[in-house]
């Protein structure tokens, strides 16, 4: 589905089912470097299961056009006002990584539109290494090698891998080239920064009205359990939940774990 949002064409997943307003709706928010496509099992059992689903691509990512917005605030705004767009007055927000700052900071600015709160693979303050940053604007193809391996545990590699043919570090490695080849913007470099600069997280969680599930994986190496700590203290009887054998990438290190996690926290 495409919306038009801030004078651009906004893309949105919707799990294979026509956009009912009569139902209840989830928006699934990507991290960095990603666009909708990293939450396909998810979103399509949802659509399948009386949801209305929303999984959108970030400005400059995807399918989306104009450029990456550069800040966590302004990705905020734009989710809300792609709500708008959309005729969505109150939904579950679904945020990864960055994607999860993006969900914590529109339930800070718009608390009646936020009914349930899921952050994957999330820490406050996120911060970025200066190697990293740095390899985000001047090497590109590097700063996505070194995610990719430190998003992903050993259940990943060959032959471990629990899809058979299906190479789970490959897949992401191949759309992070990808969200490079479709947009010349330093795409990655923008959302690390943004991730870096967040500085609102802390009184955004405090704010925090609706039940709240934090999604982690107890061997993620980007944003480690540990670095939840302010989160899990801040949100008023947040629900926290460790995935097994799986890093940052949980959706696709253990996408059925993540998928009964999320439906149980939302629809139940």
């Amino acid at each position: 589905m495409l919306l038009n949002v801030q004078g651009h064409d906004a893309y949105c997943y919707t799990g294979g089912k026509t956009f009912n307003p009569g139902l209840p709706t989830v928006v699934f928010i990507h991290g960095a470097q990603h666009d909708h496509s990293v939450w396909i099992l998810q979103t399509r059992y949802f659509a399948h299961h009386g949801f209305n689903v929303l999984a959108v691509d970030l400005p400059g990512h995807g399918r989306s056009k104009g450029a990456p917005l550069g800040s966590v605030e302004t990705m905020a705004d734009w989710l809300l006002a792609l709500l708008d767009t959309a005729k969505v007055p109150n939904a579950a927000l679904v945020g990864h990584s960055m994607g999860s700052l993006i969900a914590l900071e529109t339930a800070f600015r718009a608390p009646d539109r936020v009914g349930k709160l899921a952050l994957v693979g999330t820490a406050y303050p996120m911060k970025v290494s200066d190697a990293l940053l740095d390899a985000s604007m001047n090497n590109e193809q590097m700063a996505i090698d070194m995610v990719n391996i430190w998003s992903h545990t050993s259940i990943a590699h060959k032959p471990s891998s629990p899809g058979p043919g299906f190479y789970v570090m490959n897949g992401n490695q191949r759309l992070m080239q990808r969200i490079s080849q479709l947009n010349p913007a330093k795409v990655f470099h923008t959302d690390f920064s943004a991730c870096n600069a967040y500085a609102n997280g802390e009184a955004a969680a405090k704010s925090v009205a609706c039940p709240t599930l934090l999604l982690l994986g107890k061997r993620d190496m980007m944003t480690p359990p540990k670095a939840t700590a302010a989160l899990s203290k801040a949100i008023s009887g947040c629900r926290v939940q460790h995935i097994d054998n799986c890093g940052h990438a949980l959706m696709a290190e253990q996408p059925d774990a993540v998928l009964d996690s999320l439906f149980g926290f939302i629809a139940g």
